[in-house]
């Protein structure tokens, strides 16, 4: 089966319509009825559960049976198609539904191969539009796949010539290989000391709670002989040691989240490698759940260091591609690079953009208005709390003293984290480029190459107005699909516009003279 030359017109739509129609490798047969039985192994042990109470011991096995034919016929009901116009996918075992993609509009392509995957030789593959959709029934992957049949019709589909997949071209000589192409970037195993500065392991540790207090597991530990006594020891011992304990309870919350992240980004991110073909970027990463990932350079619109302040704190810091077509927001393919050295990430940045000036200019300040707002959005709820102590204490109540001091406490953070905020905001103009910065407790700065941008916005409110400060938006197709440098003085809005664009803030700076 080839893979032709994209092109349109009734002449091509003709040779679409006489491509066949290919299965999946019959080796998904395996592979489904297991992911199904993986997915629903709660039901499968409530149907065991149910099945045992009631003497009869056939129901797990119905359940695993009825998800082994669901993952047969699911091979059966899975076809696919790449014509010279279109790929096409039709699928659905109550439902058929029929995802047909354009190939020009095709902006990225992933491979990924989990445990199994790998150990029979599969590997699933993603085709990325830039449609911002969650549904699964609208994304276009076939999973899965021969694993030697993919790098040719990832090529393909990337590069337009018609390759077929058995390694031939259109003419019936052997295809070129995809070039490997140089190595930009290479995770290195020391990285891992990064991993704790991130929010992964709280988040698995919060998961894990939440499902303890789904199931009403809360209340079997809480009654539990062994909590109970040591409950009691501990209030029989007075309030220090239920401190301590607290606080020790604190110590192996970190720990464990700590352990956690790493875990999870060993097995993520272990073997990480990035290289450039000039062509197309291939970034590779996973220890058991492999992933592979190639971008097209002709659609990379710039990049994002991204700097949260925990990981700015170790010195780290994360690198993402800005790519028309992959949207950021919606966690599709633009990782370049994850938790690592900061200088590491800036190599690497100024590798892709052919650039070394984007992550160390230096950035223009937005004047006093836009430090004033900083702190005033920082420190209200530390006004607030000390307002309701203050009336609380004129009216006769008692405010203990740990109240004070925690509004003392609050206030500080509250103020260091404006004074972070201003420091981080700033914007440069470089030909070409467009670079903004902003946040503290999730710091980034994007490099946004000024062709990639197909709008402007400037916004005032209310009270912007009253500050003279105005933020302006570049609109990109690419990314996040908006770019924003905020609180800049008004006087300066459309002249940073205009200095990016040539022309678009003219018209602007004309009338207010």
């Amino acid at each position: 089966m080839s893979v032709p030359v994209e092109k349109t017109g009734a002449a091509a739509q003709a040779v679409e319509d006489e491509q066949p129609w290919l299965r999946l490798d019959k080796r998904m047969l395996l592979v489904h009825p297991v992911n199904e039985v993986v997915k629903l192994l709660p039901v499968i042990a409530v149907s065991w559960i149910v099945g045992s109470s009631s003497g009869n011991h056939y129901w797990g096995l119905i359940a695993v049976a009825l998800l082994v034919a669901y993952g047969v016929l699911r091979w059966f009901t899975t076809t696919y198609r790449i014509g010279p116009v279109h790929v096409q996918l039709r699928r659905g075992v109550f439902e058929k539904k029929v995802l047909s993609v354009p190939r020009n509009r095709i902006r990225s392509v992933d491979v990924e191969a989990r445990v199994l995957h790998r150990l029979l030789g599969l590997a699933v593959l993603r085709i990325g539009t830039g449609r911002q959709s969650g549904r699964d029934e609208e994304k276009f992957e076939l999973d899965a796949l021969d694993a030697s049949l993919v790098p040719g019709l990832r090529a393909a589909l990337l590069s337009g010539h018609g390759q077929h997949l058995d390694g031939a071209d259109d003419a019936g000589a052997p295809a070129a290989p995809d070039p490997a192409g140089v190595e930009i970037g290479h995770w290195s195993p020391t990285w891992v000391r990064y991993a704790p500065f991130s929010v992964t392991g709280l988040v698995a540790i919060g998961a894990l709670v939440g499902v303890v207090f789904q199931y009403g597991l809360v209340d079997s530990i809480a009654r539990s002989p062994a909590f109970e006594e040591g409950f009691d020891s501990a209030q029989e011992a007075g309030g220090l040691v239920l401190a301590v304990l607290g606080l020790l309870a604190l110590v192996g919350l970190f720990v464990a989240a700590s352990v956690l992240a790493c875990v999870r980004y060993l097995v993520v991110y272990g073997r990480m490698t990035v290289a450039d073909t000039g062509r197309t970027l291939h970034v590779s990463h996973g220890l058991l759940r492999t992933r592979q990932t190639t971008l097209d350079r002709q659609r990379l619109r710039g990049t994002t260091l991204k700097e949260p302040l925990l990981l700015r704190s170790a010195g780290g810091a994360s690198l993402d591609a800005i790519m028309t077509g992959v949207s950021a927001e919606h966690r599709e393919s633009s990782l370049l690079l994850p938790q690592s050295p900061r200088a590491e990430a800036v190599r690497v940045m100024a590798t892709v953009l052919g650039d070394d000036r984007q992550a160390e200019t230096p950035l223009a300040l937005h004047g006093p208005a836009a430090r004033r707002r900083r702190y005033t959005r920082a420190l209200w709820p530390a006004v607030v709390a000390a307002v309701v102590a203050a009336v609380l204490t004129v009216a006769g109540r008692d405010v203990p003293w740990p109240v004070w001091a925690g509004i003392v406490v609050l206030t500080v953070a509250c103020a260091g984290l404006a004074w972070d905020r201003y420091r981080g905001l700033g914007h440069a103009v470089l030909p070409g480029w467009l670079i903004t910065r902003s946040g503290s407790l999730d710091r980034r700065r994007d490099s946004l190459e000024a062709d990639g941008i197909i709008g402007w916005t400037v916004r005032q409110t209310f009270f912007q107005r009253r500050a003279g400060v105005a933020t302006v938006i570049a609109a990109t197709p690419a990314g996040t699909g908006r770019y924003v440098v905020h609180d800049l003085p008004a006087e300066q809005a459309w002249a940073l516009v205009d200095a990016v664009t040539p022309g678009a803030g003219g018209i602007w700076l004309r009338a207010q003279r």
